[in-house]
């Protein structure tokens, strides 16, 4: 099939911005493998709530480990996500550390801490990637281990845009 027609296709259904957007993150992704490989850490989720609710955002968290390899490739994706111009406003990006004691606070304003947070939303295994609300509910399955590393990008991909959906519609 040419590309046009495949183009054809998807602006005659109404996705093309949506699929756009997607080709850009995607392109950005195999670009910026080698880049940073830090992710902001959870500190005050309260106050990005405020910044969500504003701008109609996700928050995208990955909980990771010290001594998880399969971590580190999660990272290599979403961080160029997080930083990219055609991404970085689509959702917030953050991290917990479940096997640390880093103080944060949560959704509702309460101090913790990454390990305790970890286990209130019941994240043990690593990597896992949720995608929640401004109130810190979760807006669809979690992404637990890396899968299929070759569309990893496009599981992600597709929690973001699915997340803005479901936020779009409330």
């Amino acid at each position: 099939m040419r590309l046009n027609a495949v183009f054809c296709g998807i602006a005659a259904s109404g996705l093309a911005p949506m699929a756009r957007k997607m080709a850009v993150i995607l392109a950005c992704v195999p670009m910026t493998l080698s880049a940073a490989t830090t992710l902001p850490k959870a500190g005050d989720l309260a106050a990005d709530a405020t910044d969500m609710r504003k701008h109609g955002k996700p928050m995208v968290i990955l909980y990771s480990r010290a001594d998880c390899s399969w971590c580190d490739q999660a990272r290599r994706y979403l961080v160029p996500m997080s930083t990219a111009r055609e991404s970085r406003d689509l959702a917030i990006f953050r991290q917990v550390d479940i096997d640390t004691q880093t103080a944060m606070t949560d959704f509702a304003g309460r101090r913790s801490n990454h390990g305790a947070f970890a286990r209130t939303q019941k994240a043990s295994l690593t990597p896992t990637v949720v995608l929640y609300d401004a109130d810190g509910r979760e807006l669809g399955d979690p992404i637990i281990g890396m899968r299929l590393p070759d569309f990893y990008g496009q599981y992600l991909n597709n929690a973001i845009m699915d997340a803005r959906k479901r936020l779009e519609s409330r």
